[in-house]
């Protein structure tokens, strides 16, 4: 039986999910973008890349507000 992940929530939502590697010994978590669902899968686009996941290892999932701004880094004056 396959499980819904994340049910009624639409693609282009930002998602963080939880989900088992290395057969099951440590869980990681995909955080961005819910881009593609299939039948027993899903796709989070992260900031390392597109992320496939088995539905069957998924522990934990949910939405997430979006991203907070990326702040510009601040430079100092130039000490010389």
């Amino acid at each position: 039986m396959v499980r819904e992940v994340l049910p009624g929530v639409p693609v282009g939502t930002r998602v963080v999910v939880r989900y088992l590697i290395e057969e099951g010994e440590r869980a990681t978590d995909a955080l961005g973008e819910l881009v593609e669902r299939g039948e027993g899968w899903l796709t989070v686009r992260t900031r390392k890349g597109d992320q496939r996941v088995e539905t069957k290892d998924v522990v934990a999932a949910k939405p997430v507000p979006p991203a907070p701004e990326r702040r510009q880094r601040r430079r100092g004056p130039l000490v010389g």
